[in-house]
């Protein structure tokens, strides 16, 4: 019995840990990207990415060392392709969306956050071929860290359940897309209405991932479960980094800063909820902020509220139907 309760003590330390070196991952990666002038060191979904693998370091992340690395940068490369060849809009979105899924599937990959990846230049404008090769380098050293870190946790964790982000490896290969239709409307709608309003990041590429989640994985996705209060979070954590980065400028404290309201967000409304890492950490690669970033990612989580809530009901309707 006392050796029990130590050894509980310790696992329930490691999500704890776990939020710290978080923090000191992107504050790291951070000083790295001021250093070198490279921006897009920065990856934001190494936000989501490394929140994930040293919280749950038995996580199929965590576990997938190899995928970590290599599906983003297959994502990202198709995303170079893409900006060099199309023009922001509903078209182009569609193609680099559609072209990640397939590269998540062919791969069985459970790290949906290279939907994202893909996406990121193509909303940036970023039409260089280096931009790939650099998320190998933020990538890299979150498997190097998480393979340490797997060693080195305090205990052994049990398997750990699964949240609803991560895509079991079967998942894609799933008959059922009866949601396909609903998410691409909304990736248009989503790249046609920012493209009008001059607010690409109604679309951010993070929302991306969101959306791919509520809508593919309904009955497993921790924010499907409560989806009024994405639009909510997502805000929040827009407007402390706009805040942040206009006070503090883009270095390790304040991207520090902002991983931790990201965290503190998901303990505020009990919700584990990566993307307001991701979220909090774009305007760390923007070229040009202003005060309508918080205002497009709110509109685009109101934008994909809705539309999830759409097909819920069409989809409650027509079962009840049969």
């Amino acid at each position: 019995m006392s050796s029990a309760r130590p050894a509980a003590q310790n696992a329930d330390s490691v999500p704890i840990v776990g939020d710290a070196l978080t923090v000191s991952f992107i504050a790291a990666i951070s000083t790295l990207a001021q250093v070198s002038g490279i921006a897009l060191l920065l990856f934001p979904e190494l936000g989501a990415l490394s929140y994930d693998v040293f919280r749950r370091p038995d996580g199929a992340w965590a576990k997938a060392p190899v995928m970590l690395v290599a599906t983003p940068f297959l994502t990202g490369f198709v995303g170079t392709l893409t900006v060099r060849n199309l023009a922001y809009g509903p078209l182009s979105v569609l193609i680099t969306v559609m072209s990640a899924m397939v590269i998540i599937r062919v791969l069985r990959s459970p790290v949906a956050p290279a939907i994202s990846a893909g996406l990121l230049p193509l909303t940036l404008g970023e039409t260089g071929w280096w931009y790939a090769p650099l998320l190998l380098v933020g990538s890299g050293l979150l498997a190097l860290s998480s393979m340490i870190w797997r060693r080195l946790r305090p205990l052994p964790a049990e398997a750990a359940p699964p949240d609803g982000h991560e895509i079991p490896p079967e998942t894609l290969a799933e008959k059922d897309f009866a949601w396909l239709p609903f998410f691409a409307v909304f990736l248009a709608a989503g790249a046609y209405i920012g493209t009008e309003m001059g607010m690409r990041f109604l679309l951010c590429p993070p929302l991306a991932v969101v959306a791919f989640e509520m809508f593919a994985h309904r009955k497993k996705c921790a924010w499907a479960m409560r989806p009024l209060l994405v639009p909510v979070i997502c805000c929040l954590s827009a407007t402390a980094a706009f805040l942040l980065v206009a006070w503090l400028g883009v270095g390790p404290l304040a991207a520090a800063l902002s991983v931790t309201c990201g965290v503190v967000l998901m303990r505020v409304f009990k919700l584990h909820f990566p993307p307001a890492i991701t979220v909090g950490l774009l305007p760390f690669v923007m070229p040009h902020l202003d005060g309508r970033y918080p205002a497009a990612v709110t509109l685009g989580a109101v934008l994909l509220c809705l539309a999830f809530l759409l097909w819920r009901k069409t989809s409650a309707w027509s079962l009840a139907r049969h």
